[in-house]
């Protein structure tokens, strides 16, 4: 692969944001249509609270990325802006008002993520997963339930409950590649969340994943981690670019180029993934519903 020329250039130049990072602002009925949606039913959705830059094009959409079991995470990433600190109790009547906003949208595919509940030591949440994903089946059957979930510990027991109530698509985030896991996400494992990953291909789901480039990883590196995910059976990869959202936040090491972006995704169909997506502003829900038509087709 001719990366790594093209990729000490953006070194030298990174401070800088590149154009093709400049994202459209743009807010009409159907966006607010979305943010009026998302309040009254109480809701949280991963678009506000990590700042997405997709938001606009999502929420104009009709699509959004709704975010169960509150707004406060246990953990504390260092790419992510979702805030850290001691979590509200469980809502038990959130799994219902979250089918309900489904229902509302007419959606016909949508993606549920949460935060990191560390702090519920019998299932870390897992229960309120299931049970979302539930009512969203009984209350909108025609509609397929993407979960993009926390690694809940590695815990098998926990894990069960949300392979159990059958999500269309299962997906969790091995973020980065492993060399920096550690100073990208000190509180979690990257061989536990390809150990998650591998349990939900052995219960036969539809399995996804997604990482950020950006972080100091060498494209090498970034080539070496899809063929270990692709050996998983995992069928669906999403491969964006890291931004810092504050000051506070790791700091971006490298842009990589959209044409770069592109071998990524050429390398990844050919390794063996069904569905590659690849591109600057890609995250883990970005078009999710077209990468689901794609799959299945």
């Amino acid at each position: 692969m001719k990366l790594n020329k093209m990729n000490n250039i953006l070194l030298k130049n990174r401070i800088k944001r590149p154009d093709w990072l400049k994202v459209k602002i743009r807010v009409d009925d159907d966006f607010k249509a979305t943010k009026h949606l998302m309040t009254t039913q109480k809701l949280h959705t991963v678009c506000e609270e990590a700042r997405c830059p997709n938001i606009y094009e999502c929420w104009s959409r009709n699509t959004a990325t709704i975010m169960i079991l509150g707004d406060t995470c246990t953990r504390s990433c260092g790419f992510c802006s979702v805030k850290t600190g001691n979590p509200l109790n469980i809502d038990l009547f959130e799994p219902i008002r979250t089918a309900e906003a489904v229902k509302a949208m007419d959606l016909k595919h949508v993606v549920i993520t949460s935060v990191d509940r560390d702090d519920i030591k019998n299932d870390y949440g897992a229960e309120i997963w299931a049970q979302t994903i539930n009512e969203i089946h009984n209350i909108v059957p025609n509609c397929n339930v993407e979960v993009l979930t926390p690694d809940f510990q590695g815990h098998v027991p926990a894990l069960e409950k949300v392979f159990n109530a059958k999500p269309e698509i299962f997906s969790h985030n091995i973020e980065c590649v492993e060399r920096i896991s550690k100073q990208v996400r000190k509180q979690s494992d990257w061989k536990r969340s390809k150990n998650v990953l591998k349990l939900s291909v052995e219960r036969k789901l539809v399995t996804k994943t997604g990482m950020m480039v950006g972080l100091g990883e060498t494209d090498e590196e970034v080539i070496d981690t899809m063929y270990e995910i692709v050996d998983l059976g995992v069928g669906i990869f999403n491969i964006g670019q890291y931004l810092q959202p504050t000051k506070d936040h790791l700091k971006v090491q490298r842009f990589v180029h959209p044409d770069i972006f592109k071998e990524y995704k050429e390398e990844g169909l050919k390794m063996g993934f069904k569905v590659v997506e690849s591109g600057p502003l890609v995250r883990s829900s970005y078009h999710a519903d077209e990468q689901a038509h794609q799959y299945n087709s």
